[in-house]
């Protein structure tokens, strides 16, 4: 790691760092601070969980090896009761299986140390921003498919669709661009946050579960294979809308 607050631009967040290494602890906190931002930390992830049922934050840093509940046990039930605050793991675990799951759990990002405080920070203002621009709409609809992206909630044909966190993300995101094709580099980065390619078959297993969830069990199809180009969700010429 590599500290030079000074010369990084100052920015406010407010930012939750659940980390129980006091050296990384006070080394981000005086990067962070120094900048602007408003910095909490919570050794344990047990107590983040408490926490975080009381008190939002623009964007939380989590490490993955934590006290009582691991850091992906913390991001699986945020996922899970709907919190959708950015998730950036900070952690000495980077292999490529680790970074996959870590993103499969919820997490937004992923970052190995050692690292550099200039792309932490790159990495946090760049979540903040996707947030902020992804905060409207709220409420998608294509043909009977809703999707209620507060509440998380999917429905089509006034039935409810059971989603998991990566599934409905990846589904908000084809809603979020109907009609319009997103390769899978794209849906890599939108929906795992992976700025490269991992050789996963992760985005075809996804796409595989949302058409048994969202096409199947109703009359005429929504996700759509574009050949040698990506995927895309709309209602095709020959089918009711």
């Amino acid at each position: 790691m590599s500290a030079n607050p000074s010369r990084i631009k100052p920015g406010t967040m407010s930012v939750l760092l659940i980390e129980d290494d006091l050296e990384v602890v006070e080394s981000i906190r005086a990067a962070l601070t120094a900048r602007g931002s408003v910095v909490e930390v919570i050794g344990d992830g047990a107590s983040a969980l408490k926490h975080l049922s009381l008190t939002k934050y623009d964007v939380i840093i989590a490490d993955r090896m934590l006290p009582v509940r691991s850091g992906l046990e913390v991001v699986k039930d945020m996922r899970e009761r709907g919190d959708g605050t950015p998730v950036l793991f900070l952690t000495a675990l980077g292999g490529l299986d680790d970074r996959v799951e870590g993103l499969e759990a919820g997490a937004d990002d992923y970052l190995v140390k050692p690292f550099e405080y200039a792309e932490l920070i790159a990495r946090l203002e760049a979540l903040v921003r996707r947030t902020k621009q992804d905060s409207a709409p709220t409420h998608y609809r294509v043909a009977d498919l809703e999707l209620d992206l507060l509440n998380r909630t999917a429905t089509r044909a006034n039935a409810k669709i059971s989603l998991q966190a990566k599934e409905f993300k990846l589904l908000a995101v084809l809603a979020q661009h109907e009609g319009k094709t997103l390769t899978r580099a794209m849906l890599l980065e939108r929906v795992w946050g992976f700025h490269f390619d991992p050789r996963t078959s992760v985005v075809e297993t996804h796409i595989s579960r949302l058409r048994a969830k969202v096409d199947r069990p109703f009359s005429f199809p929504l996700i759509h294979t574009i050949r040698g180009a990506g995927y895309s969700l709309y209602v095709a010429p020959d089918n009711p809308t």
